[in-house]
């Protein structure tokens, strides 16, 4: 095995927290990533929450010279707020939508308006073929009673799958992104034990920026200090995670983030710190697979508890859908009321024991309950769908698991 790595990658990754109309200083702060990312010149600009296609437009414009290759990923309603920006050529591109991503009516939230996604490009870079991938989980708004917990683990357990099936035939995979998860959250570890990707913190050589890592600290002024008061040192919530393949391995020789404001401008990046990482690239010279780790027994007890969230969020969709049909045959039937007491009014000799006005109004939300109730039914059915699906496909890989360690 060749002793000096051969090709050093640089990647940028970075929640830019750039929503029109409601960001802070959000042009100011998409000008000052443009200019750091033109100094830097890294070799992989991995953004989310760049929401509005006028800012990656003002970017890839400011960008052009140093990053001719980029891409846009569109889903939702309003985008999935990702892009990336190489310096090499992009030779292909693909996004896939998460199946679950929170609920229409948590207006306040707004995740599922965002199509959350995870978007691949493929690159080669002097012959290697590089898979990377960037991504956005849905947000984890109270971690004491976290609704969306099932939610997560489902994209973590779908980002997983998509990474596993799509990178069969690339030399190094990179994944950078917003997974809304602390390190120890069984989402994360669920795509280091089953993806087998490596933490760019966790692996690194030289670690440098906000303690343990972190990217939302209380010293951005652009974070909700309500929400940091028991992280006093901070949370990372944002990774570079990677992988190699049986012919080259990668190593993280650095892994830095931002500290609060940019020198000299007063201002941060945005509410999240930026994570840059160095890694380095070498030969193994053997068929043995490298950075894919063997079945580990612990595998085993992530994927339980994974499938444990799963199974939580499928009683609580079934309860919601229980709740939303009740609702409209409730609704429906106090509508067939009023319909056999209006045709008893109009061919009988009995007569309306309520005004017109009232009764009307009563009709006309008693449709208003039937509509909404129905579409939620429907909407709470497909997510248990969903929810029993991926169930099923965690219990056929946990049956996998077991028989590769009770073989050997």
């Amino acid at each position: 095995m060749d002793k000096d790595p051969f090709l050093h990658l640089r990647v940028f990754d970075l929640n830019c927290w750039a929503l029109r109309y409601l960001s802070k200083l959000r042009q100011e702060r998409i000008a000052l990533i443009g200019d750091v990312l033109n100094q830097e010149g890294f070799d992989l600009a991995l953004l989310q929450e760049v929401w509005s296609e006028r800012d990656y437009w003002e970017l890839k414009k400011k960008l052009s010279a140093r990053y001719p290759s980029s891409h846009y990923f569109k889903s939702g309603v309003i985008g999935s707020g990702l892009c990336i920006f190489s310096k090499h050529q992009i030779l292909d591109t693909f996004l896939y939508q998460y199946s679950v991503n929170g609920y229409p009516y948590m207006l306040q939230h707004g995740d599922w308006f965002c199509g959350k996604s995870v978007g691949l490009v493929e690159l080669k870079i002097q012959g290697i073929v590089f898979n990377i991938y960037v991504t956005h989980l849905h947000a984890e708004y109270c971690r004491e009673k976290d609704g969306y917990l099932p939610h997560r683990v489902v994209q973590a357990w779908e980002l997983g799958q998509f990474i596993q099936h799509t990178s069969k035939g690339a030399d190094i995979v990179l994944l950078g992104g917003d997974l809304n998860m602390h390190p120890e959250d069984v989402g994360v570890r669920l795509l280091r034990g089953w993806a087998g990707l490596q933490d760019s913190f966790m692996a690194a050589e030289k670690v440098e920026g906000c303690e343990d890592g972190s990217t939302l600290v209380p010293a951005n002024c652009f974070t909700n200090q309500k929400e940091m008061q028991f992280y006093p040192q901070g949370i990372r919530i944002d990774y570079i995670l990677y992988k190699g393949s049986s012919q080259y391995e990668v190593r993280c020789n650095s892994h830095v983030t931002t500290t609060g404001t940019v020198p000299g401008k007063g201002i941060p990046y945005s509410d999240h710190e930026a994570v840059l990482a160095t890694l380095s690239l070498q030969k193994t010279g053997s068929d043995k697979a490298l950075n894919h780790p063997t079945v580990d027994p612990v595998l085993v007890d992530i994927l339980n508890e994974a499938r444990m969230e799963v199974r939580v969020g499928l009683l609580s969709a079934e309860r919601q859908r229980y709740s939303c049909g009740r609702m409209a045959v409730l609704a429906l039937l106090l509508l067939l009321m009023q319909g056999a007491m209006a045709l008893s009014s109009m061919f009988g000799r009995t007569m309306q024991p309520f005004p017109k006005f009232s009764f009307s109004l009563l009709a006309l939300l008693a449709v208003v309950v039937l509509l909404i109730s129905g579409v939620l039914y429907l909407f709470h059915t497909i997510e248990v769908k969903i929810l029993q699906g991926t169930e099923e496909q965690m219990r056929v890989g946990l049956q996998s698991l077991q028989d590769k360690l009770s073989s050997g």
